[in-house]
């Protein structure tokens, strides 16, 4: 994912405490472009040795981080989003069986 992309939202399902110090969440199915691109901090605090890629969006603004000493916005997981081209498995799916194969018809023919 980079600046600039289009992405949509997968999964907007937040523990309350993320909807109490958020302003403004993602909405599972809307559009959003990418903003900005950060290398995710709890996986960092955490000491693990694969790194959580975030999101700051540009149709969402939020409050900074209240653990982070720079005071950056807080973002979002990039697990969160899908770009905009590519469909999550289960919709692919839908998406196959209503039209693999399907011709349009226009009544001209």
């Amino acid at each position: 994912m980079v600046k600039g992309q289009k992405v949509v939202c997968i999964n907007d399902t937040f523990p309350p405490v993320i909807v109490a110090i958020y302003k403004q969440l993602p909405v599972k199915g809307n559009v959003y472009t990418i903003r900005e691109v950060f290398l995710g901090r709890e996986k960092i605090v955490k000491g693990g040795d694969t790194a959580t890629v975030g999101l700051l969006l540009q149709e969402l603004k939020n409050p900074p981080d209240p653990f982070h000493a720079g005071k950056e916005e807080l973002g979002f997981s990039s697990e969160r989003f899908a770009p905009l081209n590519e469909l999550p498995d289960e919709e692919a799916e839908v998406e196959e069986a209503i039209g693999a194969g399907a011709t349009p018809s226009y009544g001209w023919n």
